[in-house]
């Protein structure tokens, strides 16, 4: 699965969408002019006058009906898609609510919720995408689960109690990797896009059915002998609304059905190379196979995102005709070949103990070193350029592994604190203070009168804790701070970004470290808060922005080299990658903030001028064949800025072991 591939892919089906919808509309316009002109041609047998003439009975085309109607109908169509665009504007969360899910508290007691954050925060780190909220339909007694949102940044996951009843871990793991897959495939952003305009088709059939509802007031409100006339006129125009309304709902359906159905072999097939472990993702279907629940969705709203969900909303052995996914005996095949068509005769709640949960982690591989032997915040690791675009949207159970490591070696308090809002802005700001006594006491003494003073007081006493932290856990805690910092009232983010660039600003300098961690706060939540729009595509083609890239890889041949010859070398390995000769920038010219510059340009190219962007900076980093923090660290925020989940880099020698598949 190539990742930029997938982008680029949704992209096109977006665009192809747009063009089935308009042909849709077009016959829907010409479907209403036709019910309207012969109801009006109707009205001409019901004339009171005898000897009145009726314009519309002689010829079925009158361009000023045609004109008028097919304004009505635009109208109503663009305006009612609109209105659930608008609705779904706030992203993942929207949908989440609308399906009554309720947000997990990352503090929860739950064990069974504590064990689903805990692999949906190893996913998002692994493969480094923000951590998203997860919501829970507590209604829900079936197996299911699904992911929304317009990007990764404003991602939410939902599932329903029966997923967290009766699925063990590595069953929950595989159900997760697939909602991850939808996150990194792009498929997000064309399911809500459906979402908007099938609901805009759907309203004419609301609208025949309100006409239809009407009929017995019209008739007792003419009582006179035009009344069977009036209400003749009312039936054509009801059903006929209803027809055409149900008929365009009706091939929208099959539209959205086709398009679902292949994206669901495609994140079951990811789900499998992301974990690793086949039977993890195959054991849910065969449960939901075994349960007469099934992954049946009983919320009213179910159909509207229908093409969302993990399994088939509406049970798994209905028609396939317009079912949103593949039959549940195909996709396990396609998984485990051996499958025979057997379901379990019984499902068990699957009993989620403190015991368990740490027993699970005990079970987990372990690398041959510690943890932070993998890439010492010092030291310098091997780096594959071929094998960082490889590994973006697909990591892997090694980085998995990876990720869950990261997790156990971050102290207890930061943890708990990043998980809630006063204590996930804390987390920030102790990130961004100075190791050195004199300008830390400065930053502290600029943020004490701004600060919230329970955030405050959590800052002075996270501060040690941080200082402790080893340096590859410091942005993967950053991203888990997102679901908490998301509960934050407009006003209290306002406050908080300017918090955080006045203890960035309090050295009168940017490091690399404070420019990261203010660009992943920017991109994750400027968006989600209304500050920004998401980045749209502007480029297409590589010249237009050539300039951005050579400043982006030339501030990463003098980030990791000092010999100036070093320096040319690595610039020109990167400008390689994309068939381009230039001349490397001086180290004056390299400074963060005309790199932010250049990275804002470089975000809106296509996704696969991105692919080449990525590998053109991979190339520059690796071109003496390892890998410093430093050029980690740059590599992550030119990643960040351009939208790209990139794992972490992981030493190759002391990677966790991965189970074999084969």
């Amino acid at each position: 699965m190539d990742f930029f591939e997938q982008q680029d892919l949704a992209r096109r089906r977006t665009g192809r969408l747009v063009w089935y919808f308009a042909l849709a509309v077009v016959g829907i316009v010409v479907a209403v002019y036709l019910i309207a002109w012969f109801a009006l041609a109707m009205v001409g047998g019901y004339a009171e006058e005898p000897g009145a003439v009726n314009p519309y009975a002689d010829s079925p085309w009158h361009p000023e009906l045609f004109l008028m109607v097919a304004l009505g109908t635009l109208g109503v169509i663009l305006l009612s898609s609109l209105y659930k665009t608008m609705q779904l504007s706030a992203g993942g969360e929207a949908v989440a609510l609308m399906m009554g899910g309720r947000l997990i508290d990352p503090m929860t007691s739950d064990l069974t919720e504590r064990r689903l954050l805990n692999v949906v925060e190893e996913m998002a780190l692994a493969s480094g995408t923000p951590v998203p909220p997860v919501y829970v339909m507590d209604q829900e007694s079936s197996i299911n689960a699904f992911a929304a949102g317009r990007e990764p940044g404003d991602a939410v996951i939902g599932v329903s109690r029966g997923c967290l009843e009766y699925l063990d871990r590595d069953e929950l793991q595989g159900v997760m990797a697939h909602e991850f897959s939808h996150i990194l495939n792009g498929d997000m952003r064309l399911n809500l896009r459906l979402i908007g305009i099938l609901h805009g088709i759907l309203v004419l059939a609301i609208i025949g059915w309100f006409v239809l509802r009407s009929m017995p007031f019209s008739g007792r409100s003419r009582g006179g002998k035009n009344s069977g006339g009036a209400i003749a006129v009312i039936l054509v125009v009801g059903v006929g609304l209803l027809v055409v309304g149900s008929i365009g709902l009706l091939f929208g359906k099959l539209i959205k059905s086709a398009v679902s159905r292949q994206r669901e072999y495609l994140a079951d097939a990811s789900a499998v190379q992301f974990t690793r472990l086949p039977d993890g993702i195959a054991g849910a279907l065969k449960k939901i196979g075994g349960r007469p629940e099934t992954s049946k969705i009983e919320s009213p709203h179910a159909e509207e995102i229908s093409h969302m969900f993990f399994g088939n909303a509406f049970g798994s052995f209905g028609s396939q005709l317009f079912a949103t996914h593949p039959p549940l005996v195909d996709r396990i095949k396609r998984i485990d070949p051996s499958f025979q068509g057997e379901f379990p005769s019984r499902v068990k709640p699957v009993k989620v103990t403190a015991a368990s949960l740490e027993a699970e982690k005990k079970a987990k591989p372990k690398p041959g070193r510690p943890w932070g032997a993998m890439l010492p915040h010092r030291a310098a690791a091997p780096l594959d350029p071929t094998g960082v675009l490889g590994q973006v949207g697909m990591p892997g159970m090694d980085k998995i592994l990876y990720a869950a490591m990261l997790l156990e070696s971050m102290p207890q308090p930061l943890r708990d604190a990043a998980h809630e809002p006063y204590g996930a802005r804390a987390v920030i700001y102790a990130v961004l203070l100075d190791r050195d006594p004199a300008m830390r006491t400065r930053q502290l003494e600029a943020l004490r009168p701004k600060a919230e003073e329970l955030s405050y007081r959590e800052t002075e006493r996270l501060a040690p804790l941080m200082d402790q932290l080893s340096g590859p856990a410091r942005l993967p805690l950053v991203e888990t701070t997102f679901p908490a910092l998301k509960k934050l009232s407009p006003e209290q983010y306002r406050r908080f970004r300017e918090n955080v660039e006045r203890l960035i600003q309090a050295d009168d300098k940017v490091d690399l470290l404070e420019y990261t961690v203010h660009t992943m706060l920017l991109r994750n939540l400027d968006v989600h808060f209304g500050l920004a729009k998401p980045t749209s595509v502007r480029h297409q083609r590589l010249d237009g922005i050539l300039p951005s890239l050579i400043r982006v890889l030339s501030t990463l041949a003098h980030g990791g080299q000092s010999d100036e010859a070093e320096v040319r070398f690595a610039f020109d390995q990167g400008m390689a990658q994309v068939d381009r000769t230039g001349s490397v920038l001086e180290k004056a010219e390299c400074s963060l903030a005309q790199l932010d510059t250049a990275l804002k340009t470089l975000a809106e190219a296509s996704p696969t001028l991105k692919r080449q962007i990525l590998g053109a900076c991979a190339a520059c980093v690796a071109a003496d064949g390892k890998v410093i923090p430093r050029e980690a660290e740059l590599l992550h925020a030119v990643a960040a800025n351009l939208g790209v989940p990139i794992p972490p880099i992981v030493t190759p020698a002391t990677a966790p072991a991965v189970p074999d598949v084969s």
